[in-house]
């Protein structure tokens, strides 16, 4: 029961948020994935290359003054970023389908709507869809003054069935 409050408190503010309006976001309209926000456009090669699979990318906020980006990022299914980490942290909220957390050394997280996942500086991690899923996450960047990825290896084929059995 807590769950479902959090979850439709979270999105009622999203929805909100987003003006109230539900967005259809595969570009493509192979399959229509729902969410509140913006798909964007693909990631650029600087990015893409730390990701197996396609995601995209669109930045929310765009007032530097306030200094808290945040931007939506989807995965189609199976895509997942490489291990990394943040020197500054950062805060995921999933927004729509089903993905997938891990921690170094630790077992991976599902992933729902409503969903926070809150990522100290310098935590090596990965995270991504489930291999039958679309996904999609806000990603709030947190202390973005100091805050740099450090982009590591690929999570593999084997790493990715283990962690998402």
């Amino acid at each position: 029961m807590q769950r479902m409050k959090k979850t439709l408190v979270l999105s009622l503010l999203l929805t909100a948020l987003a003006g109230g309006c539900s967005r259809t976001t595969d570009n493509s309209m192979e399959q229509p994935f729902e969410q509140l926000f913006p798909q964007g456009e693909k990631l650029p090669e600087q990015f893409s290359q730390y990701f197996i699979g396609q995601a995209w990318l669109a930045p929310l906020t765009n007032n530097a003054a306030l200094n808290c980006p945040i931007a939506n990022v989807t995965f189609e299914p199976g895509c997942r970023n490489n291990w990394h980490s943040h020197t500054g942290g950062q805060i995921l909220v999933v927004t729509a389908g089903r993905g997938y957390y891990q921690e170094q050394g630790k077992p991976a997280r599902e992933l729902h709507p409503g969903d926070i996942v809150e990522i100290p500086a310098d935590v090596i991690h990965w995270h991504g869809a489930a291999p039958d899923s679309w996904f999609s996450h806000l990603a709030i960047e947190a202390n973005p003054q100091i805050n740099r990825n450090t982009w590591l290896d690929p999570v593999d084929d084997q790493q990715y069935a283990e962690a998402t059995r």
